[in-house]
């Protein structure tokens, strides 16, 4: 475990199921209280384009991915069905998470909105807590994700194309505080685990934060990652391929005007892996 309040996490919970526990009537109206806006919020009138604005929860993401959603919004792949309820199960795992802590006797600080000037831009956002005098946030994740991603703070930079890493610098900077980590539940078993920021450098990754502002600012497209070599077995295939982050990207259809995404050209498997492919070959799809 990498937090002491983990233990009295899972003591809570050991305790819930052997019917020791009871939870108090203001945590409840707390958690219903926070569910309610949530569901206001995710299922309420939504305006159709919203007014581009920067925002600590979006700030650290890639800077041609802020352009389009400033400038070209209508060129987004279409959401899923699914994107408002995964949504949701966010902001019911987050209001649950607090609940448990309180009950879990573990003192820390709710939400506060917080704002930095960045770059001569202020830029806004609420954080999820502060615990011993660190900010922290609160994920729920896919399994793989959970697995894999938040394996540790390190795996989670190496690839971080929703800005986690920045959102979590620019919290504590606002804040005065120190930046603590992320609080992580894993949405397909209810696994839960804490990864700390240990590695984080706050003012290098505020800097990223000042580029990004002055990209946006300038307003001028420029593409942030270049495809990447496939492999098939380990050897180059000649083909070339989005690189992981554009891949989680909504607006990569429109960066990449002729992208397709084909069942593996190699792969002999009955069900091969989807490939998103940007040349095949000396042809080039995009």
């Amino acid at each position: 475990m990498n937090h002491p309040s983990e233990m009295a996490l899972h003591q809570y919970l050991e305790d819930a199921i052997n019917g020791k526990t009871s939870m108090s009537a203001k945590t409840i109206a707390g958690i219903k209280k926070d569910i309610g806006e949530a569901l206001k919020r995710q299922f309420g009138k939504r305006t159709k384009r919203r007014k581009f604005q920067l925002r600590m929860s979006n700030i650290g993401r890639p800077s041609c991915q802020l352009w389009f959603e400033k400038n070209h919004p209508e060129k987004s792949d279409p959401l899923p069905t699914t994107f408002v309820m995964n949504m949701m199960l966010g902001d019911i795992v987050e209001a649950v998470f607090k609940g448990l802590m309180k009950e879990a006797k573990i003192d820390f600080q709710n939400s506060e909105k917080v704002s930095l000037d960045i770059a001569d831009t202020k830029v806004s956002g609420t954080y999820d807590l502060v615990l011993n005098d660190a900010v922290d946030d609160i994920k729920s994740a896919s399994d793989w994700s959970y697995r894999n991603k938040f394996e540790s703070f390190d795996t989670l930079a190496e690839e971080d194309p929703f800005g986690y890493v920045g959102q979590l610098a620019g919290y504590a900077k606002a804040s005065g505080k120190k930046a603590g980590g992320w609080w992580v539940v894993n949405k397909a078993n209810g696994s839960f685990k804490y990864i700390p920021a240990d590695n984080i450098d706050v003012d290098k990754e505020v800097k990223k934060l000042e580029d990004n502002v002055r990209v946006v600012t300038l307003n001028k497209f420029k593409r942030c990652y270049d495809s990447e070599e496939e492999t098939f077995r380990g050897k180059p295939t000649g083909n070339r391929v989005l690189s992981k982050t554009c891949s989680f990207c909504r607006y990569k259809h429109s960066c990449w005007e002729n992208l397709q995404e084909l069942p593996s050209l190699l792969s002999k498997a009955k069900e091969p892996k989807i490939v998103s492919y940007v040349s095949i070959g000396k042809e080039k799809v995009a």
